[in-house]
Order: C-alpha cells, then structure tokens, then sequence
C-alpha cells in the first residue's frame, strides 16, 4: 500500500473513531480481546439501543478496527488488533525525532493471533470483477467506488459481455463530481479477464437487471460469485436533472452494498458461506439505496 493509501485508510479508522460510542465499544472490545461480544452485550455496555449499536459496530468493521464473526444464527464482534495496531503505528512511525526511547510510554498492544491457513477460507488482498452487460455505467461505478472505499484490501476491475466503446459521460461526470478518479475507467469484455495473463478473480459480481432480461456471462464454479441487479443507466430517461438524481440513487444502492460486502468477516466465512452472503447483498428486498 502506498502512503496515499496509507494515510486514507488511517483517516478513515479516526473518523469512525470520532463518536462517543464507537470509540467507547472499540475500548470495551479491546479490554475483553480475544475473546468477542454479542451486539446486545456492546450496546448494553454503552447503553444505547440494539439496532443503533448494530450500527456503529458496520461502521467500525468498515474502517478495519473490528471483525464480525458469524456463529449460527449469532454474530458477535472482536476488536480487529491488527487495524488497531496500523493506527497506533501510523502516529507513531516517525515520531521523536529519531529518539525512540521518548515514545517508550506507549503502550504495547498484543498481536492477534495467526489464523490456521485453509484452502476453503478466502483472506485479502482480493480481486473483485464486476460484469454488467456493456460495461458503460454500472459495473464501472462499481469500480471506481471499491478502488476508493475498499482500504487497499480489494482491487477493483469491471467488464461488460458486449462492451461499449466509452463509458456512459453522465456516469464519469458523476463520478468526477463526487471525488474519483476516472482517468482508468474503460469498457472492456470479460474475455480479457480469461487469459492465463490476466488477474486471478477471488469475486466476480453481476450488475445486469436480469429482471429486465439482460444478459451477463455464466460465471461458473471457479469465483465466488454473486448478482446483484441495479437499473440500466442507459434506460434512464427524462431531463438531465431527473438523470442526475437517478445516478446519484444509483450510486447510493452500489456504494451500500459494497459497504456491506467490505465489512464481512471474509477470514472466518468459507466459499459456500461467503457466495451465500453475496446473494444477501444482492437481494433487492434487504438492502435499498
């Protein structure tokens, strides 16, 4: 990771960390380490409500500072040690001039544990392929979302099964507006992520309104896949600010979804467990913009 990277993923991990009750949680799971606790537990300890805490808890996970792990029907958290230890050395890296033994005072916070390797376990770094049908609008706002927001744990690609010439220019400008970088962002064909020179895919996710009856490749068992159908930008119709408001709800539904599949406990979830999720996400009936 570079130190753009770096400094993002640090900025992020102290402004989840700028809530009472997140930073509260985060000592608490700290000061039970390894061991994990039940949302209900965390909000009774912060006394605040079950769904809000549930809440700060996603927000915490997605800042790499906790870890969801799934047990049956139960989810519990554990303070992710790891990221917390990135962010103690992120300050600290430089500090004292040099002079090391001024900054002995701090503390030394345990390393977590490593987990026992698994051919059935899939951990980061990842690299997430997202289809739609030209590869113009949706899988390319995908992209450049996952590239932003993934903390350097994934790396974002997008391809179409009958590729555009050029992305859509209402999509670029929005995404321009809203902070990315789009100089990369092309229309290509999924034939170019086949190659035994191209890059091994750990997720491959479709973006294609199959409702409407829109066409995207056959996945196959190889990836761990997942669909989640989004509206055609290329049907949006009315004046260019109807468009724009469609786009941005657009941008909304994928960045909530991806802010959901960034926040899964990916160490402890195996391939079937982790496709299951995917579908999760995808359902229209459980996650709205």
């Amino acid at each position: 990771m570079d130190q753009a990277s770096f400094t993002e993923t640090a900025i992020e991990g102290f402004a989840s960390l700028g809530q009472p009750t997140r930073l509260e949680a985060l000592r608490r799971l700290l000061s039970v380490y390894p061991d994990s606790l039940l949302a209900g537990e965390i909000a009774r300890h912060c006394n605040v409500p079950h769904n809000t805490m549930s809440n700060h808890l996603t927000v915490l996970a997605r800042a790499g500072l906790v870890v969801a792990e799934k047990n049956g029907r139960t989810v519990s958290y554990r303070a992710d040690v790891a990221g917390f230890r990135g962010l103690i050395d992120f300050l600290a890296h430089d500090c004292c001039g040099g002079k090391p033994e001024l900054c002995a005072h701090l503390p030394v916070v345990p390393a977590a544990p490593a987990p026992e390797p698994s051919p059935d376990i899939v951990a980061p770094a990842f690299n997430v392929l997202f289809l739609c049908t030209q590869n113009s609008a949706r899988s390319i706002m995908a992209e450049a979302l996952l590239q932003k927001i993934g903390g350097g744990r994934f790396h974002a690609y997008s391809a179409g099964s009958h590729p555009a010439e050029s992305p859509l220019p209402d999509v670029i400008d929005r995404l321009k507006h809203l902070g990315h970088d789009v100089t990369h962002l092309r229309c290509k064909s999924w034939n170019e992520f086949t190659s035994p020179e191209a890059p091994r895919m750990d997720f491959v996710i479709a973006l294609c309104d199959t409702p409407q009856g829109q066409f995207c490749p056959d996945l196959g068992t190889k990836f761990v896949s997942g669909a989640w159908p989004v509206p055609d930008p290329t049907q949006f119709t009315g004046s260019a600010s109807e468009r724009t408001t469609l786009l941005n709800e657009l941008y909304a539904m994928i960045r909530r979804r991806l802010e959901i599949f960034i926040s899964l406990p990916f160490a402890s979830l195996d391939r079937i467990v982790l496709k299951a999720r995917l579908d999760e996400i995808g359902d229209t009936n459980r996650v709205s913009p």
